[in-house]
């Protein structure tokens, strides 16, 4: 993810996140952080031609790794969009030697629940009223290893 592609995220996140979603500056902040030797974030965007279809972020601090983010545009949602952004968020944690990822994910979200789950994560517990202003409920859940999680997938165009 790049600065230009902020606009086009925002207009998904609202679609898809309107009581929580995130404003410019927070994406700006995050991006501040993805760049250079000392980078601590890894922010990407999937196209389909000129359209953004979905974007996922991670944030890495010492040997811990929090998946910021993972969205896939309603039209995408069901065709594994979402799988691969997950595996290109747990190859930057590896890259950033970080031991576990932790998430927190809304507690009504079944269908990421799922996906987590599908890729190692266990729940360890809850956040309530994490998600405002709608006061619902998050699901933290935790990756050990996430060098496991990854290896022997490949990710194609």
């Amino acid at each position: 993810m790049r600065w230009w592609d902020i606009d086009p995220v925002l207009e998904l996140e609202r679609d898809l996140f309107p009581e929580d979603t995130w404003s410019r500056g927070m994406f700006w902040s995050e991006l501040a952080h993805a760049r250079g030797p000392e980078a601590t974030r890894r922010y990407l965007v999937a196209e389909q031609g000129e359209r953004i279809v979905g974007y996922a972020g991670l944030a890495s601090s010492g040997d811990q790794a929090d998946i910021q983010t993972i969205a896939v545009a309603r039209d995408h949602q069901g065709t594994g969009l979402g799988g691969r952004l997950l595996t290109e968020l747990l190859r930057a944690a590896t890259a950033f030697d970080c031991a576990e990822v932790m998430l927190e994910c809304r507690i009504d979200n079944v269908r990421a629940q799922k996906l987590y789950e599908r890729f190692g994560f266990e729940a360890i517990g809850f956040r309530r009223g994490y998600y405002q202003p709608g006061n619902v409920d998050a699901l933290v859940m935790r990756l050990t290893d996430p060098s496991t999680s990854v290896q022997g997938t490949e990710i194609h165009g």
